[in-house]
């Protein structure tokens, strides 16, 4: 058979561990034809063969990332006041008062993220009343980087039914310690008021949901990821991917995880109304394979669930664990539910309390035969025995390594559990070495970029890449180059399920492939994130080309 396209004079890494690198590669119909030596593949070449010699540069399987929020960040880029990573009090009513310049009277502002070391300090209807200064008196409502906390001004709270009088039922709303009134800073469920009271303004179009979904898509092709599962979606999600497909412009493998219970975004509807209208959005490159559930918060707002107690404070006590959104009993009713679905589970645990419940039900299940997928989001947290307990049960490990670097979160999450357990985040060795799935997510935007030689060189260095914080975290639970490429590849497609498609570089896959400037697997460790991507390939389509 005569190939579409011939890629010669590169390091090809397949992960494939039959066969990990090649001389060559070429391509037919939108798949791979042959992988080898230069003079087997240029067998396959015909007076219609595209030949390119690419002269020292390196393929890759297409990256894959098995957790983003990608409309979420492609509403952002597009819709939303989108604020620098870092940036101070006054640096973030400096952003939003330019913003708000430029807006009617009545509008509302929407945007983030700020820092989750800022809670405390927004704590204040002082710093309440600054906001409302800045904005105008129009509402305003902004994330914290975990995606999971809110701070909303005056006007957004009114427009929520939010008072002293009238709190939320979920989540945790943060009352000013002299007055007594809403300060605006809103953790968990305690902000989905405020979006509601969004969306009841007019929200996004369904148009607008298309071009963020189409935004986000894009955005991950410039990095050289063909393949994803989003993390949590809506219908108006699941709608935007389908139109997309349909019209031939989605230029990535989407698995979408159907939301259960929504817990920070405000999604309507959620749990089963959602996974019963799941399957009508199934398309060619898009597969809503998964539901999502929070069974945890995020440990600096206290709301992740540990075994051991957080460091006292005067709110909390010594002896405060967190809680979970949902008992073993209620847990099991929904894995078993969805399992006969033929559905599988991304199951957010950012402590280890709620990895060992969620793994006790697991337990019982593949006791009954049931073998539906299941993931443990972020993992970052995990009791010894229960490593061991991921590897036999066949739970794979979502991993994040672009929110755990040395710096911000980890100084945030000792404030709060002490160092002992920080500097034993993250076990991904222990993980791999026990047989373990480790795959490779940037939680973006919740991280600042997707970009996935940033995560691959976190995972081998145990460093920030960026150079944004000094020190090096737990470097015994190093990994190597190839395995952290694994990571971002093969293993995070075969834990959304589409390992048997895309992910590595074999005849009769998906012709998704990048091609970078350099083998970074085999050069400096703390290079790889100067890597480019020179071109970005997914289905036999050029989707990206470096300018």
């Amino acid at each position: 058979m005569a190939a579409d396209l011939i890629l010669t004079g590169a390091v090809v890494r397949t992960a494939d561990r039959a066969r990990p690198t090649a001389e060559a590669i070429a391509f037919e119909g939108g798949r791979v034809l042959a992988v080898g030596t230069a003079d087997d593949v240029l067998a396959h070449r015909d007076e219609h063969t595209e030949v390119r010699e690419l002269a020292g540069a390196a393929v890759y399987p297409g990256f894959v990332d098995v957790h983003t929020h990608h409309a979420l960040a492609g509403r952002t880029d597009l819709f939303e006041l989108a604020l620098p990573i870092g940036l101070s009090l006054d640096g973030i009513l400096d952003r939003v008062r330019a913003h708000a310049a430029d807006l009617p009277a009545d509008a509302w502002i929407s945007g983030g993220p700020f820092a989750s070391t800022m809670l405390e300090e927004l704590s204040s209807s002082a710093v309440r009343a600054r906001l409302d200064e800045a904005s105008g008196g129009r509402p305003t409502v902004l994330v914290e980087d975990s995606r999971h906390n809110r701070w909303a001004n005056s006007r957004a709270l009114e427009l929520a039914g939010i008072s002293a009088e009238t709190l939320p039922e979920g989540g945790v709303t943060v009352l000013d310690r002299t007055d007594r009134t809403p300060t605006g800073v809103l953790l968990e469920a305690a902000g989905i008021p405020v979006e509601e009271a969004l969306a009841r303004s007019g929200g996004l179009t369904a148009e607008q949901h298309r071009l963020a979904s189409q935004r986000g898509v894009e955005l991950l092709n410039g990095y050289g990821v063909t393949a994803f599962q989003d993390a949590a979606v809506s219908q108006d999600i699941l709608a935007a991917l389908q139109s997309l497909d349909d019209a031939g412009e989605l230029n990535s493998w989407v698995v979408s995880s159907l939301t259960i219970n929504d817990e920070i975004f405000g999604f309507d509807p959620v749990g089963e109304p959602l996974v019963e209208l799941g399957e009508r959005y199934r398309s060619p490159h898009h597969r809503p394979d998964f539901v999502k559930i929070f069974l945890d918060g995020v440990p600096p707002a206290r709301t992740a669930s540990f075994l051991d107690p957080y460091v006292a404070d005067d709110a909390h006590g010594a002896h405060f664990h967190g809680t979970t959104t949902m008992d073993a009993a209620e847990l099991e009713r929904w894995l078993r539910s969805v399992a006969a679905r033929g559905l599988g589970a991304k199951v957010h645990c950012t402590g280890d309390g709620s990895a060992h419940l969620l793994l006790d039900v697991v337990e019982r299940l593949r006791t009954d035969g049931v073998d539906a997928p299941v993931q443990i989001a972020h993992g970052q947290f995990l009791a010894g025995a229960d490593i061991d307990r991921m590897s036999r049960l066949g739970v794979a490990a979502d991993i994040s390594p672009f929110i755990w670097f040395p710096g911000v979160i980890p100084t945030a999450l000792a404030e709060v559990l002490g160092h002992d357990r920080v500097d034993h985040l993250q076990p991904n060795r222990t993980l791999l070495d026990a047989g373990a799935l480790v795959a490779g997510g940037s939680d973006w935007p919740v991280s600042e970029s997707p970009n996935p030689f940033e995560g691959i060189q976190g995972l081998v260095t145990r460093a920030d890449p960026l150079g944004r914080a000094p020190g090096v975290l737990a470097p015994e639970q190093a990994i190597s180059a190839t395995e952290a490429l694994e990571a971002f590849t093969i293993n995070a497609a075969r834990a959304m399920g589409l390992g048997e498609i895309t992910g590595s570089l074999e005849p009769g896959k998906s012709a998704d492939f990048v091609i970078v400037d350099r083998d970074f697997v085999a050069g400096p460790a703390e290079e790889i994130i100067g890597t480019r991507v020179l071109e970005t390939w997914f289905a036999g389509r050029r989707v990206f080309a470096a300018a």
